[in-house]
């Protein structure tokens, strides 16, 4: 599984708040990524392309068990590469089939607008304009499952354990 795309830089302690802010639960669905990292980067959410990847800091998903992985990826996010990763956050990212892999010194390695190679079995990360590359610690072969079939429902619904 190797994700390319245009990489966002956010610093320290991103969390789910900035994501998925309280308001939006009131929202429809379809509407509530707009407002993703809205309070701390107005107008981010319409600049970003699908395929993008956010590249971030320390304890990135902080805070509560919000949706904000499920905004992200609706919103066309690829993958978060960050210095570390909140575990709630973490395998709320991969129920929803967003790749996340904690590296450190992946900040140093990116600019914003760099692109980004990762390859989320082995865990290699490449900056594609500097040639850089680091390999961060890979997922374990049961979440790279459940990410291959684009999150948990799916692979539930594929396994005949649910319909949907």
């Amino acid at each position: 599984m190797i994700i390319r795309g245009r990489v966002w830089v956010f610093g320290d302690d991103v969390n789910t708040d900035l994501m998925y802010p309280g308001f939006v639960v009131s929202l429809p669905e379809e509407e509530r990524p707009r407002y993703c990292m809205h309070a701390n980067r107005p107008g981010w959410a319409q600049q970003v392309k699908k395929g993008d990847i956010i590249v971030a800091g320390r304890n990135f998903g902080c805070g509560s068990s919000r949706p904000a992985a499920k905004s992200l990826k609706d919103l066309g996010i690829s993958c978060v590469l960050a210095e570390s990763i909140n575990g709630l956050f973490l395998r709320n990212a991969v129920n929803f089939g967003l790749p996340a892999l904690a590296l450190q010194g992946v900040t140093k390695m990116f600019r914003e607008g760099d692109v980004a190679e990762v390859d989320i079995r082995s865990g290699e990360v490449k900056n594609v304009n500097s040639g850089e590359s680091m390999r961060a610690k890979p997922l374990p072969e049961q979440l790279i499952k459940i990410l291959e079939a684009g999150g948990l429902l799916p692979l539930l619904a594929k396994e005949g354990f649910l319909k949907l």
